[in-house]
């Protein structure tokens, strides 16, 4: 993949600062490298492996607009490739996977399956690649990215953790490690304990943990008195994977959550209490805590200086959405950060950052609550527990939960009459063999012209540069006529008749500043 060269000339080395190389502020970078930017990231750790990252705690699952952004930018293949090297690993990691009915998610460890869902229930997808279950590692999927951030340029400094940060109506300045560095903006991808996000002053709200979640791997003395896959006793839930790996959740308020060494006794101690057994640890391999805490910042902008991922929002991560949601994130930023820094974008889109973005973290933050509240070891949540169980097997409550669970449901509010505007651009296969998914990946807006119609022509090329016009049928067109797509993958306007120009144009005005004739008149 080429990038653009870009004819931007700042006084700041950088275009772009990005505290964090995690998923998030790797994938990000790549965004902004797609348009020539300059772009440095710092890293607090000076490794990047981390067991935690592996196999089997590091296992996560890809929502479909996680792989819808990753096939628009043609990473999906790269990263299913590592994911085959892994399979049979992952297939042993993931007791789910090795059930008889092919498991779809699940909602506070109820599971749905496939068979269950009604897919008819979505009119506006058609087949993509995305569609395929994925799941990978955090190491795995880390290497991927950081590895195709370099192939683009993008300068990564390991060992630099954000010591502080001063932001000007120009420019912010950072200090990491003795040093300072320059940037036109900085992004805070730095975690659930942003040094930017505390250094910065944003707001940070939420409601506080109710549990103390446990990942150990341990070597029993006698296994077999603990019950395989996801448990719920009286006293808490526990999902046990052989090999000894056992997740454990402990309703006591978070207390021993980052307050305590972990201990193999204290570890046995809470694995006794939670699985109701006399169970005998007799090594502890490796053992982290976690919480339901869930928080999140009221803004991500704070003038030059925004969040994305753990730093802008933080929660349990029962489901696996945090991941899915950080990227989220980075898809929805790139592009329009980009087009901050160029010039060319109107006086809000940045603000439509926060605006699109912030709704979705707290629909997740409230999934994740519900969650723990159907988790809770006390009778009246057994006796919900039984009834959700029944709505969950129904073909109707799997769909809804299937939509939620992968993402389907995701839609901004952008303006605009059709109800494709806001949603995931389908998939679109034209009769010249490409996707509109391959389209995409130069990062740029497409308007698709199934009726080659000579006033849309017109109109894309007001917009030469930032826009790609495409005329060409496709084999399912699901009844329209035109289709604006953002860069991110997003429909900004659709027509389904005789194409409106004007509303057209609106669209494109909105979403990509004032077209080149007009800026250049």
């Amino acid at each position: 993949m080429q990038t653009q060269s870009s004819n931007l000339q700042s006084s700041s080395p950088y275009d772009v600062v990005i505290a964090g190389a995690g998923p998030v502020g790797l994938f990000l970078a790549c965004e902004l490298r797609l348009a020539g930017l300059q772009v440095l990231v710092l890293e607090q750790s000076q490794d990047p492996h981390s067991a935690l990252k592996q196999l089997p705690f590091g296992l996560r699952g890809l929502s479909i607009p996680t792989l819808e952004a990753f096939h628009r930018r043609g990473l999906l293949e790269d990263i299913e490739a590592a994911q085959r090297l892994a399979s049979g690993a992952i297939k042993s990691a993931a007791h789910w996977m090795q059930q008889t009915r092919r498991p779809a998610g699940h909602f506070a460890g109820i599971q749905f399956y496939q068979d269950n869902i009604d897919v008819a229930k979505w009119p506006w997808r058609l087949p993509t690649p995305a569609d395929a279950g994925v799941a990978v590692d955090m190491e795995t999927l880390e290497s991927v990215l950081a590895a195709r951030a370099s192939r683009l340029g993008v300068e990564i400094r390991r060992g630099f953790g954000v010591d502080a940060v001063a932001a000007s109506d120009e420019d912010v300045t950072v200090q990491a490690a003795g040093e300072t560095f320059r940037g036109r903006w900085l992004v805070g991808c730095d975690g659930g304990r942003s040094t930017v996000r505390k250094m910065r002053g944003f707001d940070f709200v939420g409601t506080d943990p109710e549990f103390t979640g446990y990942s150990v791997e341990v070597e029993l003395a006698d296994p077999d008195k603990l019950s395989l896959g996801r448990n719920y006793t009286p006293t808490g839930v526990y999902t046990y994977a052989q090999r000894g790996t056992i997740a454990m959740v402990d309703f006591d308020g978070g207390a021993f959550h980052r307050t305590e060494p972990i201990t193999p006794e204290h570890v046995q101690k809470v694995l006794r209490r939670v699985s109701c057994t006399d169970v005998t640890i007799t090594a502890l391999r490796l053992a982290a805590t976690w919480t339901d805490r869930a928080y999140q910042a009221t803004t991500y902008r704070k003038g030059r200086v925004l969040l994305a991922g753990d730093s802008a929002h933080i929660h349990s991560p029962l489901g696996g959405q945090g991941l899915n949601l950080g990227l989220g994130d980075a898809m929805n930023l790139g592009w329009k950060l980009t087009a901050a820094i160029r010039g060319d974008a109107p006086a809000d889109l940045l603000d439509t950052y926060s605006r699109e973005r912030h709704p979705v973290g707290a629909q997740i933050l409230d999934w994740s609550r519900a969650q723990v509240a159907i988790m809770r070891p006390t009778p009246s949540t057994r006796a919900l527990q039984a009834i959700m169980r029944d709505l969950i097997e129904t073909r109707d409550g799997a769909s809804y939960f299937a939509e939620r669970v992968r993402g389907v449901s995701l839609r901004y509010d952008p303006g605009g009459s059709h109800p494709l505007v806001g949603r995931s651009v389908p998939d679109f296969e034209l009769l010249d063999g490409t996707t509109v998914g391959e389209r995409l990946r130069t990062a740029k807006g497409l308007l698709l012209d199934f009726d080659a119609r000579s006033p849309l022509q017109a109109l894309a090329s007001r917009w030469s540069g930032r826009i790609d016009y495409v005329a060409d049928d496709a084999r399912d067109r699901l009844g329209l006529s035109a289709v604006l797509v953002r860069p991110d993958g997003f429909v900004a306007w659709a027509s389904d008749g005789a194409a409106d120009e004007e509303e057209a144009a609106q669209a494109a005005s909105r979403w990509f500043g004032e077209s080149a004739a007009r800026a250049s008149a």
